[in-house]
């Protein structure tokens, strides 16, 4: 049973209701995802009962090309969510990302809205730290215990500098991570991931981080949720919150990451999320050269009802258009989809194969 609630946990809490119910999103910036199109086929010469979804992830099988990115932990309702996400992706055969575990190892009370194994046995899970706390007495040990009390197949550590900025209690320390990021990768067994929060990674950070040994890359650009937006209205500060209204449209474009860090890092793993809302999205960020997709707030409405069959059936949805998507360009499998020719810039000419 939890305990009176502490401020990290109101905080988490206050985050969940922001985001279903207060206009989060970056302003006057895209995912740049409108930019692009598919080359119909109107000969695909492959029948769409065969186009394929299948992949992989940390070494296991996925149904679809697709993670659930992280949210949320640490509270009651955050557990029902995390639990009624976990079984839906089990079902899908979906990845799953959780929020920071760090609530769960400074208050070991609200382990469980983390575990989600017993409900999600199969699928590739990650577990989730904020970067900055490597500069706030966190290292190698407390990035194990994440992956330990999650049964995770992963770590992801996440770069929420310009949240940090803008929350009223934030970590604002963010010099000289890299070495330690790259402590943590030679330290732990499992993979360690990089990953934004809506503000994007590029290509030249991206190279700098695979380096340090960081074995996938989720961009999580912008186009979709602005936390400098969502800590808008938790500001104190009436300073900070109108400030925040000059970064309504911060950050670097899902699209344009996705290729920037495909064009630097050839080798690494490497997720887009950001904004996307639909299957054609998911296609189209595979086609400029991610392995997966990520879906967040798009999928939180259902989430917060704890009913797993209402985010199945989302993400039903968002694989069928994927499946249309790839089938009307004449792609049968996630691989050939990836790095295909057949997606264009909107505004060039359509071209011939020969």
């Amino acid at each position: 049973m939890m305990t009176e609630e502490s401020p990290i946990q109101k905080r988490k809490a206050d985050h969940i209701q922001i985001a279903l119910t207060r206009e989060v999103t970056g302003r006057g910036i895209t995912t740049g995802m409108e930019r692009y199109r598919f080359r119909h086929e109107a000969l695909p010469e492959i029948d769409f009962s065969r186009v394929s979804l299948a992949t992989s992830f940390l070494g296991r099988p996925l149904k679809a090309p697709f993670l659930i990115s992280s949210m949320t932990g640490g509270t009651e309702q955050a557990g029902r969510i995390n639990a009624a996400l976990a079984e839906a992706a089990q079902k899908r055969g979906w990845a799953m990302g959780l929020g920071s575990v760090r609530m769960a190892i400074e208050h070991p009370e609200t382990a469980a809205t983390f575990q989600v194994r017993s409900v999600a046995p199969d699928i590739p899970l990650l577990a989730n730290l904020g970067a900055v706390q490597l500069n706030y007495g966190y290292g190698p040990d407390q990035c194990l215990r994440a992956v330990e009390l999650t049964g995770a197949d992963g770590l992801v550590l996440h770069l929420n500098a310009m949240q940090e900025v803008f929350q009223p209690e934030g970590n604002t320390r963010f010099g000289n991570l890299l070495r330690k990021i790259e402590e943590v990768c030679r330290a732990l067994e499992v993979p360690v991931g990089v990953k934004e929060v809506g503000f994007g990674i590029h290509g030249r950070l991206a190279r700098r981080l695979f380096d340090a040994g960081v074995q996938f890359v989720d961009v999580a650009g912008a186009g979709g949720t602005s936390w400098i937006q969502v800590e808008k209205y938790r500001a104190k500060d009436p300073l900070l919150a109108t400030a925040a209204e000059a970064f309504a449209d911060w950050g670097l474009p899902t699209a344009d990451c996705v290729r920037d860090v495909r064009r630097h890092v050839p080798q690494v793993c490497l997720i887009a999320s950001g904004g996307l809302k639909t299957g054609v999205d998911a296609a189209k960020s595979i086609a400029l050269g991610a392995d997966l997709a990520g879906f967040g707030r798009s999928l939180l409405p259902s989430a917060a009802t704890c009913d797993p069959e209402s985010i199945i059936r989302q993400m039903e949805r968002i694989e069928l258009e994927c499946k249309i998507a790839m089938f009307g360009a004449g792609i049968a499998t996630v691989d050939r989809l990836k790095g295909t020719d057949r997606l264009l810039c909107v505004g060039d000419p359509p071209v011939s194969d020969s």
